[in-house]
C-alpha cells in the first residue's frame, strides 16, 4: 500500500450539505483568524511603540501605504476564489485548477511591479504624508524592508484563494494564529538582537514580518499539494494563459479598487475631525478600534457566503443561494443587535480603557452610541458585496465604496457639520446615514439580483 505524504482537506460538499453547519464550518475559523490577524498588528504597534515616539509614528504612516498592498492582494484573492469556487461548483475542477495556478502567476508578476514601484515612489508617498527628518527614515527603513518581501504577501493571498474556494478556512487560521505567536517572539529579537543576531531597531519588526510571511507561503503551497487542486508540476501548466488573467483581473480589480477606497475614507473623515480638535482625532481613532474589535465576529460570515454563493453559482444551486444569504444575515444581525446593546450603555466605560482624557472619552462615546445602531448596516452591506462577488459581479462594490467612502461623506458630512451646525456631532452621524443608505442600496439590488437570476434559471 501507498502511503500518502501529504494531508487531505476534510470532505465538504459546499453545493449538498446543509447550509447551517456549513456557514460555521467556514465562518468560525476565518473570524478566529481574522482575530489574531488583528493581534499581530497591535503586538508590532507596542513593540513600536517601545522603541520611540518617532517609530510609533513611522509604523502608524506607513499604514496607508501598506493598505495599497493589502488592498491588491486581498482584492485579488477574493476574485480567484469567486472564479475558481463557481468552477468547482459547476464540477469542472480542471478550470479550477487552471485559475489556481494563473492566480498565483498574475500575484506573482504584480508582486514584482509593487516591488518597484514601491522602492520608487516610496520617498515621495512618505513626505506628501508629511514625515521628514529621522521620521521619514524610520519610515521609509520599514516600508523598503516590507516592499522587498511583497512577493510572498500576495503569494500567501492568491495561494489560500485555493484553499479557501473549496472550503477550507482552518489552514489559513492555523497559519494566523501561528504568525501572532511567532511575530511575539521575533520581534524583540531582531529589534535588540542577541544569539548571533544583530540589533536591527525598527528593521527588526520589518523583517519579522517579512519571514512569517516567507514561512506562510511554504505551508499554503504544502497545503494546496494535499488538496483536490494539487499543482501540477508540469512546466507547460505553469505558462501563462493571458484570457484567464483577464478574467481574474476583471473579477479582482474592482475588490482591490474598493477596499482602497477604505483608506481615502478614513482620510476625509479624519480631515473633518481634524478641523474640530485634536482630541477628536483620538476619539475616533480608538472608537473605531473598539467597533472593528465587535465587527470580527461577523467577517467570517463574509468569508463564508462568497465561497458558498461561488460554488453554488456554479451549480445553478439558487435556492441555497437564497438559504446562505438569509441564514448568514440572520446570524450577523443577531450578533451586531447584541453587540450594539452592550456598546451603547458602555460607551464611556470602553473609552475608558485607552486613555484618560475626559474630552476623549466623551468624544468617543458618543461616536460609539451613534456606532452601536450602525453595527447592523455593515452586516447588510459587506454580506451582499460578497454575495454578488460570488455572482460573478464585483463592479457593485467597487461603486458602492466610491459613493460609502469618498462621494457622500464630502457632501453630507460638510450638510451636517457646518450647514446644520451640528459640529463633530454631525460627522458621527453623517457615518451613520451614510452607511445605513449604502446598505440598504445594496441590499434591494442584491435581491433584485437574485430575482432575475431565479428567472433566467430554468426550475430543476
Amino acid at each position: 500500500m501507498k502511503r500518502r505524504l501529504l494531508p487531505t482537506l476534510r470532505p465538504m460538499n459546499l453545493t449538498q450539505d446543509p447550509i447551517g453547519p456549513l456557514i460555521q464550518k467556514l465562518a468560525i475559523p476565518a473570524s478566529v483568524g481574522f482575530f489574531f490577524n488583528t493581534m499581530y498588528n497591535v503586538v508590532d504597534t507596542w513593540y513600536a511603540g517601545s522603541l520611540s515616539t518617532d517609530a510609533l509614528a513611522a509604523l502608524s504612516i506607513a499604514f496607508p501605504v501598506f493598505f495599497i498592498l493589502i488592498a491588491i492582494s486581498n482584492g485579488l484573492s477574493q476574485g480567484a476564489t469567486a472564479l475558481m469556487a463557481h468552477a468547482l461548483g459547476a464540477k469542472n475542477p480542471r478550470e479550477a485548477a487552471d485559475l489556481s495556478r494563473q492566480s498565483v502567476l498574475l500575484g506573482l508578476s504584480l508582486g514584482v511591479l509593487l516591488t518597484g514601484a514601491g522602492w520608487m515612489l516610496g520617498p515621495s508617498m512618505f513626505r506628501m504624508l508629511g514625515a521628514e527628518g529621522s521620521y521619514l527614515t524610520l519610515s521609509l527603513t520599514y516600508m523598503n524592508i516590507i516592499w522587498a518581501g511583497t512577493l510572498f504577501f500576495i503569494a500567501q493571498s492568491m495561494i489560500n484563494a485555493t484553499l479557501q474556494a473549496q472550503g477550507d478556512t482552518t489552514t489559513y487560521r492555523n497559519l494566523l494564529i501561528v504568525g501572532f505567536f511567532l511575530n511575539l517572539l521575533l520581534d524583540p529579537w531582531l529589534m535588540h538582537g542577541g544569539l548571533g543576531v544583530p540589533a536591527m531597531g525598527m528593521a527588526g519588526i520589518a523583517w519579522a514580518t517579512v519571514l512569517i510571511q516567507v514561512v506562510g507561503v511554504f505551508y499554503l503551497v504544502y497545503r494546496v499539494m494535499g488538496s483536490s487542486l494539487r499543482w501540477s508540476l508540469r512546466l507547460g501548466d505553469w505558462k501563462p494563459q493571458w484570457h484567464l488573467w483577464q478574467s481574474l483581473i476583471a473579477q479582482g480589480f474592482p475588490a482591490a479598487v474598493n477596499m482602497m477606497t477604505v483608506a481615502a475614507g478614513i482620510f476625509i473623515i479624519t480631515w473633518f475631525i481634524s478641523f474640530f480638535s485634536k482630541e477628536g482625532v483620538a476619539a475616533y481613532g480608538i472608537a473605531t478600534r473598539i467597533e472593528q474589535i465587535l465587527l470580527l465576529p461577523t467577517i467570517g460570515l463574509n468569508v463564508a457566503v462568497l465561497t458558498l454563493v461561488g460554488q453554488n453559482y456554479g451549480a445553478r444551486q439558487l435556492e441555497r443561494i437564497y438559504e446562505v444569504r438569509q441564514t448568514a444575515l440572520h446570524w450577523g444581525l443577531a450578533m451586531m443587535i447584541l453587540g450594539g446593546m452592550l456598546l451603547y450603555p458602555m460607551a464611556e466605560t470602553t473609552m475608558a480603557w485607552f486613555t484618560d482624557s475626559e474630552a476623549v472619552i466623551t468624544l468617543g462615546a458618543d461616536y460609539l452610541r451613534v456606532a452601536s445602531i450602525t453595527l447592523c448596516s455593515y452586516v447588510i452591506l459587506f454580506q451582499t458585496v460578497f454575495m454578488l462577488q460570488g455572482l460573478k459581479r464585483p463592479m457593485v462594490g467597487l461603486w458602492i465604496g466610491l459613493y460609502r467612502q469618498i462621494v457622500a461623506p464630502l457632501l453630507v458630512f460638510y450638510g451636517l457639520a457646518y450647514g446644520l451646525d451640528w459640529g463633530i456631532d454631525g460627522i458621527w452621524w453623517g457615518i451613520f446615514g451614510v452607511t445605513w443608505s449604502a446598505a440598504l442600496f445594496t441590499l434591494i439590488y442584491g435581491k433584485r439580483i437574485l430575482k432575475k437570476l431565479t428567472a433566467l434559471t430554468p426550475s430543476q
